[in-house]
């Protein structure tokens, strides 16, 4: 493996990869920077096929910087029946444990009982043992209500009969896009943020064979390039029925929001996942502990067309705030928790296929593929099953790719992490979670580190060498871009991490080759942004 330092995403790339896109040969163009995308890309890299993914945000700007976090088969979807969806994604989950170390971490999580449930807890005993029987792995056990007392003794203890405890997986879901992307582009991938499809290109006969694509990187000068490709495939999640109406396509999804609070540790000193049931509708949700906070959530509600229309990003409605705040109030009652301990909220959308179900959480977590016009579809699923779903989308296509190569390559999704070296600046605990994240890239970010910046940001698990790092090389082209999605600093420091900006400001600004007018110009964007869409109050 080589030990220069990686050229793909610094500040002279994009330049380059939009005058090359008309000129090269294509065998796959994936529209979607999200994680099915990613998956997409990977195994299309690993493939041998000249494969170029655009996005029209920023990478993970949707629905994968905005998941719960949780790498699961889903407990609930056994309540609804659906075994083949939560036996995949178990499945999945234990393989990300194996091939994604310290990005991918065990969550231990606990699932309490009340006397006042509708479910038995013998019920519930016998989906813990499915589950893991799917998972093949058996590491549940049972606990009385003292042990529970004594784990979390702030958890409701008022008619309680005991608990299970077993084990799920949680993952920062932005840089395990980003890795994947990363890891795709230095095999000779071509990933492009902020690449938006106007239209798409036709054969004599009608068939969808490339798309005409409009950089919106560029403030002054926005490029256009038509660009041809064997196969096109859509894999833009929420947007997917948007991409489909260019060829007037019906509608086929069923948005769904899930919103989320974070809390500081501190004032939700969770060291493991709690389910938790809503007081009103007993729905179960969760909190769990996350990148060195509490995440609570999420809802499950239809968002709405006029939403959509209205708004640049989805944001957690008041409603969806009190709710969330009245199931961590019932379960954690010695808190006393209010609305001023909100760190930050987010919220995203699920892409679904309607079926016309009556609630939204009825609905099936299953993914599908159809073809329109040349035009292949991949939507529904979840981001555990990323790589099933990268296999079927291309196994689909496999008859009119070069070479017609099998799918499952058999090839890795992750490089090996580098090993840990003899010299390290830093304990061992802070290099394996910049390893998990950055992979191979892991020695040249602390290459370009100061030694005061291999130090954590307090009180979080990130480390001030990071967004150097992120500015460089890591296709930032906003603020939010580094803050809410590179590194989550937006999300965990109170009121958007303003407080810190004068201390990221000399780390990043000559990176990104800004002056001081767009230094605070982006710095006004990302406050509006952070304002709207993730405060503890936001606006829409």
């Amino acid at each position: 493996m080589s030990h220069s330092a990686p050229t793909h995403w610094n500040q002279s790339w994009r330049k380059q990869s939009w005058s090359e896109l008309e000129s090269s040969a294509w065998d796959v163009i994936i529209v979607g920077g999200g994680i099915t995308g990613a998956g997409i890309f990977r195994e299309a890299v690993n493939a041998g096929l000249r494969t170029l993914l655009v996005e029209q945000h920023d990478f993970s700007f949707g629905t994968s910087s905005r998941s719960s976090k949780l790498v699961h088969g889903g407990m609930r979807y056994l309540r609804n029946r659906q075994f083949s969806v939560t036996r995949e994604s178990v499945h999945e989950r234990q393989w990300l444990l194996r091939a994604a170390p310290h990005l991918v971490t065990p969550l231990s999580f606990l699932l309490p009982h009340y006397n006042h449930y509708s479910v038995s807890r013998s019920a519930l005993h016998t989906g813990i043992i499915i589950y893991d029987v799917m998972g093949r792995i058996w590491k549940h056990r049972s606990y009385k209500p003292q042990q529970i007392a004594n784990a979390i003794p702030f958890l409701d203890q008022h008619g309680i009969s005991g608990a299970f405890h077993y084990y799920d997986a949680e993952v920062d879901d932005s840089r395990l896009v980003l890795r994947l992307l990363r890891e795709g582009a230095a095999l000779g991938g071509t990933a492009l943020n902020y690449a938006k499809v106007e239209r798409f290109l036709r054969t004599r006969n009608g068939t969808v064979c490339g798309v005409q694509l409009r950089d919106f990187s560029d403030m002054e000068h926005r490029h256009t390039a038509a660009v041809q490709a064997a196969v096109v495939i859509n894999a833009s999640g929420p947007w997917s029925d948007e991409l489909r109406a260019i060829l007037n396509a019906p509608a086929r999804l069923r948005k769904q929001r899930g919103s989320h609070l974070i809390f500081p540790h501190k004032i939700i000193p969770l060291q493991q996942a709690v389910t938790l049931y809503h007081p009103e509708d007993r729905r179960a949700m969760f909190a769990l502990p996350w990148e060195g906070v509490t995440l609570i959530g999420t809802t499950d509600i239809d968002h709405a067309a006029d939403l959509e229309a209205a708004q640049d990003e989805p944001c957690a409605s008041q409603e969806e705030i009190q709710y969330l705040m009245q199931a961590a109030r019932a379960t954690f009652p010695d808190l006393d928790l209010t609305r001023d301990d909100i760190l930050s909220t987010f919220a995203g959308i699920r892409p679904i296929i309607n079926t016309g179900k009556a609630l939204p959480s009825q609905e099936s977590r299953a993914h599908l593929v159809w073809e329109e016009e040349g035009l292949l579809t991949i939507t529904g699923g979840k981001l555990t099953v990323f790589r099933r779903m990268a296999w079927d989308v291309l196994q689909s296509v496999r008859s009119r790719l070069n070479g017609k190569p099998p799918f499952p390559t058999r090839k890795r999704f992750f490089n090996k992490l580098p090993v840990l070296p003899a010299d390290l600046p830093m304990s061992h605990e802070d290099w394996f979670y910049l390893a998990g994240r950055y992979g191979s890239d892991t020695p040249h970010l602390i290459a370009a580190a100061d030694t005061p910046d291999l130090t954590q940001i307090d009180p979080l698990p990130n480390l001030w060498a990071e967004l150097r790092w992120a500015a460089r090389s890591e296709a930032v082209v906003h603020l939010d871009d580094l803050l809410l999605r590179r590194v989550r600093l937006g999300l965990l420091l109170p009121d958007g991490a303003r407080g810190i900006l004068p201390r990221i400001r000399p780390l990043v600004q000559a990176e990104l080759e800004w002056n001081d007018a767009r230094w605070a110009q982006e710095v006004n964007i990302y406050h509006g942004i952070w304002e709207r869409y993730y405060s503890p109050n936001p606006i829409g």
